[in-house]
């Protein structure tokens, strides 16, 4: 709402646009770099032939399906800076957040990948999740 007869409420408003601008750029740099430590996590783990076959090739997932999600949501975040997209980013990045707390917690179920992979990962997730929810709802 711009309200142009009351600058003190002129000004707060513009204040609280350029807060949010820093909000969704500082979310969309975080998002960057979780997209390439997943990317890289996602390259070592083909490498090792740990990537199941069963949607088809895994070399199309990590060398171009993967790094075109991310730099989609990248850009995404930085130009339109549109909530709804932050929320519904943070709402799918959630949705990963059970199963990396069953890797990295529940040691009778160890698979092929070390339950301190999964940690890092939900570490790196929550900052992820954090950035999100900063741009997505203005906290």
């Amino acid at each position: 709402m711009i309200v142009p007869f009351v600058p003190e409420l002129r000004s707060l408003e513009l204040e609280n646009s350029a807060s949010r601008a820093l909000k969704f750029r500082q979310a969309a740099f975080v998002y960057l770099h979780f997209g390439i430590l997943y990317e890289a996590g996602a390259y070592a783990m083909w490498r090792n032939g740990l990537i199941p076959e069963n949607w088809g090739p895994p070399w199309i997932w990590v060398l171009i399906v993967g790094p075109f999600v991310a730099g989609s949501v990248f850009v995404g975040l930085l130009r339109w800076q549109k909530p709804w997209f932050a929320a519904l980013i943070w709402l799918i990045g959630a949705g990963r957040l059970p199963t990396l707390i069953h890797g990295a917690f529940v040691t009778s179920d160890t698979g092929v990948l070390a339950p301190s992979f999964y940690l890092t990962a939900l570490v790196v997730s929550v900052i992820n999740l954090w950035m999100l929810a900063r741009a997505a709802w203005d906290l």
